[in-house]
């Protein structure tokens, strides 16, 4: 009996995002690569997630609609773009429908407030 590997992101990207969203996902990848190049990134949850030090602090759904991008402790943050959403009691997420859709200048804001928060817990 041989073991079924683990998804990979790149496979989770293949298999479960629209064509027309697979940009939008690599672009947002990069952006936590390039902001928390230590991260891991692994499929959990049956989701694309990124762990820091502790915890997850970010992860990606993709919908037929869009992608949502949602960090753990997104209710903690500074919101100068106004861009977070959701009503849960600590996540808050980016609805994002194509790479030209959001400044990748506000989505680094945003990483690095989750980064922060998770070295502080």
């Amino acid at each position: 009996m041989h073991r079924k590997m683990p998804m990979t992101v790149d496979d989770y990207v293949n298999s479960k995002v629209l064509p027309e969203y697979r940009e939008t996902v690599a672009m947002l990848r990069a952006l936590v690569r390039e902001c928390a190049p230590h991260a891991e990134e692994l499929v959990s949850y049956g989701m694309p997630v990124f762990k820091a030090r502790k915890k997850i602090f970010a992860w990606i759904i993709a919908t037929k609609k869009d992608i949502t991008f949602s960090f753990r402790e997104g209710k903690s943050f500074e919101d100068r773009y106004n861009l977070l959403r959701g009503v849960g009691k600590h996540a808050r997420h980016i609805k994002i429908t194509t790479v030209d859709s959001v400044d990748s200048d506000a989505l680094r804001y945003y990483i690095r407030q989750a980064l922060d928060l998770d070295e502080k817990q």
